[in-house]
């Protein structure tokens, strides 16, 4: 192999970026020194000893296989939580407690095991979740590998073969390729063999439409879409046939490189706002009870370790294993009371309705977190092509010749899709059409190769987009005759009128389009008996063809100079306005063609045989007129653009197209108010590239847009903009925007245009592949975000109520008023249904009229902890107060509770029950719970174990029902019952009602009444626990009335202390 092949492929095989790597630039040298430097020759191709040497350095033609993450891994991975892990320890104390219990002959065996098994199942599903989400990581890779070429033709041996595995492909390759095929890898365009040739890579670089390619070479310093001699791995050819050099394979294609960029993305997946919130505050809580721990162990400490003072000196420690444990288990119960273990399984019920409300606005979310995230969106970065516009191109403005030629005609031209029946041409002249404007729709009914057609709720097109419009632009002209008309034609067939221009102008020949004269021509048997050439092209190059000019009438004068620049001047004025302008023009005088009907044998045949008899063929033309088109902008964007700017997001613009059609589009839609200057809000992605300071200018308030964006100046601006501490979602639809959606904290992809490579790589699919829904996802996901907040309060509230019962009864010395399985099964199974229904708060009117909140923002503000802390010391008060109440009153709020027989002890007796045994004369009643009579006469101090279960019972039911009308209060932060009554969540009251039902079923069901620990209760007993905890609602009430005085005086000392941390 020549020397120079070899070096290249060893550069080729480096896993080193593109960037810093020196690559041959095949796209800046002429063909003869591309198959010099690859040693190779058209006619014969590589030599098969050649290939297996060359594959040996640069490898197979496919893209990598990367390790994926062991299971081994994913399975730890679960349990980093700080909640987890505070958990998983609270189990295994739990569970050891429990064994050593059992061994010793303690309590009941099913009782003591309920408890860690119940919390180990919990932390299992929730690890199987997470192991289930984090597999489906990967699909973006696997996607990519399915829109690669599965095989190609390639010339070797000097012979032309078929249906090579394109995988076995090496640099230095001779590949044909034709209409239809999927380019195997990154090709340098050797010759055409067809006049032209066109492909299709807008999924790779962002371009609206197919790109003409050439064997000519460009400057070296090229984009990737001013490559015009390279084809890419992974696009199609959409028109025409050439022969190609294989330059780059597998990994070093720019397929490869994407899927480089994928996998790079993908290791460095943040945690969404909420999850960091929440780590937060489990290392808070981990920090707090590990203090409430070592608290409740100073303060007992003497119960479990003793000692006498001799000679000044501490000495004769008594030591009691069995206190020791029963306070291990006291710090057990705290662990289980701080942790809301509920909260996974709510935040997950949430995030899933909120994505089933989500699909029914059109936005598929693929990523539950996603939903969150959305909340707090600071910047979308979206693309232009599809998303912003239509992607459709539609023509907007008809320029047709009035009396005299420098007298024009101008029609603007409504409706943005496919669909005929879109939208009218103003001023239009319905049913009599003049001769001018008959010709202009013949032009462009008959000289034009594309279809439209109804698929279902939308239109589509086949062939090219610009043909495509031109179509749908006769249909809305109409049909001479006003019975004919089209818009009388129903919606059974689209292109009628078109049908009827063809019928009658029957073609019979095509002049291809070519990139040198920039038209393409037709030759029709007209209806007048005549042959008749009708040209479609650039309006310059038509114009330069033409020598006269059909009027108004159809009459034909010469065209002056005069009525050229007339027509040139429109030409600028359409072009600065981003339209794409299309010529008229036709020629009836072809003597050569007279006889001509499309028979090879004909001598006329041998002209159009030969692409450069063309220009030759389509000169001394008539000039008829000329249209605009573009892709336009989608009705409701301008409208979702102010919505984004009241809502304080900003907007930026990424797009591959150019720099004019961009901003022009950018401008119409507000992104730029109509006089601002855009000169310092519009880079291409080389110019932002080269900037000095790229974080201040992506800092600045507004808009901003680049245009000719590669992926990787997509990759950079999401980096950047995350480096600041936006919240960044990013929209895209081709392969080359997978690495930037992966990256962003919200990748959107298409679901009409999207690649499947861009939709495994995003966390949210819009079905409708409109900007607006995005608008209206961030709305939804800020009223979500704010319910999740209301219900994590809640939760969190009603775990510190549990941490201060618990500190409560360790610190008064009282008996334990609730065990860890009852504290578990409020935490789980009663606080769950009035959580969840929280989430089906009504959204606020002026959602998006706010600023998005920071990522950094606290889930919980000190105005709102000094609350719950409040309301919690209540809780605590409460559970503990109606456990000493039922022991030492018989009446209470003139409640009277003796109706069991239970025997009354003061408060001393009470705080110090673990002395029972060394008391003279105590003495416990028996007394009634439910069917069961509990007797003491054996162990009088067991009044104080099992005998409190009453007690107990009463402490669950205080704190289940002050939790019910918590739920309540968590309705609003700061707004009152009055204004917010419950009915306005009427699933929040059948929550309460459900959570009230399960703590009967538990109490009154003798099975699961035994488990937990617990009796029935008299009516009496129940009005105590009414009376004990409707308080609560009072109690926040005041508070928020305290907040509603002090909120302005609050908020503005958040906005101060913001202030002063951005500068």
């Amino acid at each position: 192999m020549g020397k120079g092949g070899e070096n290249y492929g060893k550069e080729e095989s480096s896993s080193m970026p593109s960037s810093n790597r020196e690559v041959f630039p095949a796209w800046a040298k002429d063909t003869q020194e591309c198959k010099e430097k690859y040693q190779v020759t058209c006619e014969e191709g590589l030599s098969s000893a050649e290939v297996e040497k060359r594959r040996q350095i640069h490898g197979y033609n496919e893209l990598e296989k990367h390790e994926g993450v062991s299971i081994f891994k994913l399975i730890l991975d679960q349990f980093s939580d700080t909640l987890v892990r505070i958990l998983l320890a609270a189990a295994v104390v739990s569970f050891v407690l429990a064994w050593l219990d059992g061994e010793e002959g303690g309590e009941m065996q099913i009782t003591a095991f309920v408890e860690p098994l119940v919390i180990f199942l919990i932390l299992i599903v929730n690890a199987i979740v997470g192991i289930w989400q984090e597999s489906n990581a990967e699909k973006a890779l696997e996607a990519l590998k399915e829109i690669q070429s599965e095989q190609a033709t390639v010339i070797r041996d000097g012979k032309k073969i078929s249906n090579v595995p394109a995988k076995e492909l090496v640099p230095g390759d001779i590949v044909e390729l034709k209409v239809g095929d999927k380019v195997p890898a990154d090709m340098r365009v050797l010759s055409l063999i067809s006049s032209t040739f066109r492909v299709e890579q807008g999924s790779l670089t962002g371009e609206s439409e197919a790109v003409s390619k050439t064997a000519k070479a460009v400057p070296e310093n090229s984009e990737i879409q001013g490559k015009k001699c390279m084809v890419f791995a992974g696009t199609t050819v959409v028109n025409g046939n050439c022969i190609c050099l294989v330059t780059q394979t597998g990994m070093s294609t720019e397929l490869g490189q994407v899927h480089s960029q994928i996998h790079e993305a993908s290791q460095n997946e943040e945690d969404t706002p909420l999850k960091k919130k929440l780590n937060e505050f489990g290392e808070v809580l981990t920090s707090i009870i590990g203090v409430i721990c070592a608290l409740v162990w100073l303060i007992n400490v003497k119960y479990f370790l003793t000692w006498e003072y001799v000679d000044g000196w501490p000495k004769n420690f008594k030591f009691s294993f069995e206190k020791c444990t029963y306070y291990f288990e006291i710090a057990v119960a705290l662990a289980v009371a701080a942790i809301p273990e509920g909260l996974p399984a709510v935040i997950t019920t949430c995030l899933a309705l909120g994505t089933r409300k989500m699909a029914q606005k059109n936005a598929l979310v693929r990523k539950l977190p996603s939903v969150e995230t959305l909340g707090c969106t600071t910047v979308i970065c979206s693309d232009k092509t599809g998303t912003l516009t239509t992607n459709q191109m539609s023509v907007t403005k008809l320029v047709a010749m009035g009396t005299q030629p420098g007298n024009l005609r101008s029609f603007t031209v409504e409706g943005t899709t496919y669909n005929p029946f879109d939208g009218k041409i103003q001023d239009w002249p319905m049913g009599r059409m003049d001769a001018n404007l008959q010709m202009i729709a013949k032009i462009a009914a008959v000289c034009n190769d594309a279809g439209v057609e109804n698929a279902g709720n939308h239109f589509v097109a086949s062939g090219m987009p610009t043909e495509a419009a031109l179509k749908v632009l006769v249909e809305k002209m109409g049909f001479p005759g006003g019975t004919e008309d089209g818009s009388s034609s129903g919606h059974s067939n689209v292109l009628r009128c078109c049908q009827l221009w063809n019928k009658l102008e029957q073609r019979i020949a095509t002049l291809e389009f070519d990139r040198d004269r920039k038209s393409m021509g037709v030759i029709a048997n007209s209806s007048s008996a005549k042959k008749m050439l009708l040209v479609k092209g650039a309006v310059e190059n038509v114009l330069e063809r033409s020598s006269f000019v059909q009027l108004l009438d159809g009459s034909v004068v010469e065209l002056d100079q005069y009525g050229k620049d007339h027509i040139l001047e429109n030409l600028c004025e359409m072009s600065t306005g981003a339209l794409r302008c299309l010529g008229f023009a036709y020629k009836d005088d072809l003597p050569e063609f007279a006889t001509y009907n499309g028979d090879e044998d004909h001598p006329a045949h041998e002209l159009l045989l030969n692409p450069n008899n063309y220009s030759s063929i389509e000169s001394n033309l008539v000039f008829v007129g000329l249209v605009g088109l573009r892709d336009p902008p989608r009705r409701e964007v301008s409208q979702a653009i102010e919505d984004c700017k009241a809502a304080g997001i900003r907007v930026m613009v990424i797009t591959g197209d150019n720099k004019n059609t961009a901003e022009a589009i950018c401008r119409e839609i507000g992104v730029f108010g109509p006089d601002e200057s855009m000169s310092s809000r519009s880079l291409t992605g080389r110019e932002f590239m080269d900037h000095p300071d790229q974080k201040k200018y992506l800092r600045q308030s507004g808009g901003l847009l680049f245009s000719r964006a590669e992926p990787r100046h997509k990759q950079e601006i999401v980096r950047l903009l995350k480096e600041d501490g936006e919240v960044v979602a990013m929209t895209g639809d081709g392969v080359n925007d997978a690495p930037a959606l992966k990256l962003a904290d919200i990748g959107i992809a298409m679901g009409i245009s999207g690649t499947e490579v861009a939709k495994e790589a995003s966390d949210m699919v819009l079905a409708d592949d409109n900007f607006s829904t995005i608008v209206a996802a961030v709305g939804e996901g800020r009223s979500i975000y704010n319910n999740m907040k209301a219900f994590i309060r809640y939760m969190i509230s009603s775990n510190i109520g549990e941490v201060a019962s618990i500190f409560l009864t360790a610190a008064l010395g009282i008996p334990e008023g609730m065990i860890p399985v009852q504290l578990l099964w409020v935490n789980l199974v009663t606080d769950g249904p009035p959580a969840t229904a929280l989430g089906f708060n009504p959204p606020d009117k002026d959602i998006m009229k706010k600023p998005p909140r920071r990522s950094d923002d606290s889930l919980i503000d000190a105005w709102i902890l000094f609350r719950y802390l409040v309301i919690g010391l209540y809780v605590g008060i409460a559970t503990v107060g109606v456990f000493i109440i039922w022991y030492t009153h018989d009446t209470f709020l003139g409640i009277d509770l003796s109706g069991d027989g239970h025997s009354l002890v003061t408060y001393s007796q009470l705080a110090n029950w673990g002395q029972c045994h060394s008391w003279e004369g105590f003495s416990a009643k028996p007394f009634t719970a439910g069917s069961t009579v509990y007797k003491f006469q054996s162990d009088p101090c067991d009044y104080f174990h099992s005998g409190k279960i009453k007690a107990s019972t009463l402490s669950l039911s205080v704190l289940v029902a002050i939790e019910m009308f918590n739920s309540l209060n968590a309705l609003s932060e700061d707004g009152s019952l009055l204004s917010m009554p419950p009915w306005v969540n009427p699933w929040l009251l059948l929550a309460m009602s459900v959570s009230f039902g399960l703590h009967f079923l538990i109490l009154y069901v003798p099975v699961l009444a035994q488990v937990f620990g617990i009796v029935p209760l008299s009516l009496n007993e129940w009005l105590l626990v009414l009376a004990v905890a409707l308080p609560v609602i009072l109690i926040d009430e005041v508070l928020k009335f305290v907040g509603r005085c002090t909120s302005e005086w609050r908020y503005s000392g958040t906005q101060r202390s913001s202030k002063y941390k951005s500068e």
